[in-house]
């Protein structure tokens, strides 16, 4: 009986039940953006974990095709290999919560005694991530990144080559003056 209490204070003790997970994406992932959020278009997205600040790619795409911030998320002209693709990108955030048992345990004992619950605050706790979705489309409204999309790699190398000139350009009229070279 000792040991079947030790075992569930154990458990107590480091009791965090996870009931929403964020993905951790390590470089990038080629899925159905419906499938990842809901409130996404029915394409394939090329998805990365933003770690930047808000807003920061819309400023880089903004200030690397000189959009003048008309139609910065959708549709923007895009040319690779010569030939023009419209790229639309959404920025969301998915979180990890979990129920935290300890502070739930603490508090059911002290309204037994007849006190207020203290840790109210701590019965779930929640950290999240922002994302960067990128889809591509022809000038026939075709999702470019469907597995079967004849130029789907080039255009992949493509924005594998954006998020990274994203993340290591610090000013974004660099951008601009690169692509206009």
């Amino acid at each position: 009986m000792k040991k079947f209490i030790g075992v569930i204070l154990i458990l107590l003790a480091y009791s965090c039940i996870p009931f929403q997970i964020a993905p951790n994406i390590k470089g990038e992932k080629l899925v159905k953006a419906k499938k990842f959020k809901k409130n996404l278009p029915n394409f394939y997205g090329f998805i990365f974990e933003d770690t930047k600040n808000a807003n920061e790619f819309y400023t880089f795409i903004n200030t690397k095709y000189n959009l003048k911030h008309s139609n910065v998320a959708s549709n923007v002209p895009i040319i690779i290999n010569n030939n023009t693709y419209y790229l639309s990108f959404f920025e969301r955030e998915k979180s990890t919560k979990t129920l935290n048992l300890i502070p739930i345990v603490v508090d059911v004992k002290r309204q037994s005694n007849g006190n207020d619950p203290l840790l109210e605050d701590l019965y779930t706790s929640r950290s999240g991530y922002w994302y960067l979705v990128l889809t591509v489309a022809d000038s026939d409204i075709k999702d470019c990144l469907k597995p079967n999309y004849p130029k789907r790699e080039e255009i992949v190398s493509h924005l594998k080559s954006l998020r990274d000139e994203y993340f290591t350009t610090s000013n974004y009229m660099e951008a601009y003056l690169k692509m206009k070279q």
